[in-house]
């Protein structure tokens, strides 16, 4: 990465997650960011940041509310590029320490959460991701896998997008 980049990640992932089984991908990725906990929790918080830090996103809008049951508009790069839709509505909103979140269309519709701490003078921000593909989505179960764990590891661009 070159000099604007100010943080630190480590990411697992799960191909036969835990207590929830095989057909459950889930992945998450944690990352340090040089930057108070307050300005990250912002920071994530708006979603319409989003695009900033994550590829996928084509474009967001927020259409309703703040906080604990902001909806939000979205569409992401699917197949071939085509546009998905991939609206999503907060469903935990403790701030400074946790945001979580759950996709209300498309195909997959994954439950995310974005967990904070402080740590030294940064934050140490956790990305976790987990969908429970149904019907015809479940065949598309390892290319779900692949790209939730592509979404988490986007984290890693958070520190560059802020500024850091």
């Amino acid at each position: 990465m070159g000099s604007g980049w100010a943080g630190r990640a480590g990411w697992t992932s799960s191909r036969s997650p835990s207590h929830r089984g095989a057909d459950t991908p889930e992945a998450e990725h944690s990352i340090t960011v040089d930057r108070p906990i307050e300005a990250v929790f912002a920071f994530l918080a708006d979603a319409e940041n989003d695009p900033r830090w994550r590829s996928a996103v084509l474009d967001i809008e927020r259409v309703e509310r703040e906080g604990a049951g902001a909806r939000y508009r979205q569409g992401v790069k699917g197949p071939m590029g085509r546009r998905v839709a991939a609206d999503f509505e907060i469903t935990e909103y403790a701030p400074p320490r946790v945001i979580g979140f759950r996709g209300t269309a498309g195909p997959v519709r994954p439950e995310g959460r974005y967990e904070l701490e402080p740590v030294g003078g940064g934050t140490r921000v956790r990305f976790s991701l987990s969908a429970q593909p149904r019907g015809f989505a479940r065949l598309m179960t390892p290319g779900v896998a692949r790209a939730m764990r592509s979404e988490v590891q986007a984290i890693e661009r958070l520190p560059e997008a802020m500024g850091t």
